[in-house]
């Protein structure tokens, strides 16, 4: 078997591979919820954060180019419940910054911030994400070279085009880049697809039910798990 090579780079997923974030999600909806009640009560009286969300998948159906960022499809969802109850919908931008902050609000696993310390080490570092994670104010830009995000190029994972601006951000190849995300078919199908390499973040011991179509290069539960891998290269 031939050994490969140690890459050039490695991109990263953020959401759910570098920090979960559901549990941040909720927090946040909780926040913006009573953000409502006390700057637009008439929005709080009239929806609950479950029909809030339910009318943002109704919004997505219709306009599924909302699907490359979801921060703009709330803000919409938000600027139609303002009109709806005749709130001033100029308030949802403020509410968007309440959102925003809470959601920037992630705490890394415990073995991101040394495993990318490591990882610098040896590779270029980058990350390609579908999410709206602001890296500066969760505080981890400096780990980073180059940030792809789908809402600023246009298009989203698994479309293998946003894996290639990853690499052309950083000046390599993709077949000298290692991506590593927790999504089997956006991240690893999607990376592959583009010519990378696609390691699959498995933090909980999921069961890989598409291993029919889908096979990571390698499955790891951590960064130091995934350095360990490279260093074996």
């Amino acid at each position: 078997m031939t050994r490969q090579p140690w890459p050039k780079a490695v991109l990263f997923d953020l959401d759910d591979t570098l920090w979960p974030i559901a549990p941040v999600i909720l927090e946040a909806e909780k926040l913006l919820y009573a953000w409502l009640g006390e700057h637009a009560p008439r929005v709080a009286e009239r929806f609950t954060i479950d029909s809030l969300r339910a009318a943002r998948l109704e919004l997505l159906a219709a306009r599924p180019e909302f699907g490359i960022d979801l921060g703009a499809l709330r803000h919409a969802g938000l600027v139609a419940a303002f009109e709806q109850v005749g709130e001033d919908p100029g308030k949802a931008e403020l509410a968007m910054t309440v959102f925003f902050a809470a959601r920037n609000a992630v705490t890394p696993y415990k073995d991101v911030v040394p495993g990318l310390a490591r990882l610098k080490r040896h590779a270029l570092v980058g990350s390609v994400t579908n999410g709206v994670a602001d890296l500066q104010t969760i505080g981890l830009a400096h780990h980073f070279q180059a940030s792809v995000a789908a809402r600023e190029f246009g298009r989203a994972k698994p479309d293998p085009g946003i894996f290639l601006a990853g690499c052309a951000a950083l000046g390599v190849e993709p077949n000298e880049t290692l991506y590593v995300g927790d999504d089997l078919l956006l991240d690893v199908q999607g990376a592959q697809s583009a010519g990378l390499r696609a390691a699959w973040m498995n933090r909980t011991g999921k069961v890989n039910e598409l291993a029919h179509e889908v096979r990571p290069d390698v499955e790891v539960a951590s960064l130091d798990a995934l350095l360990d891998w490279l260093e074996s290269l």
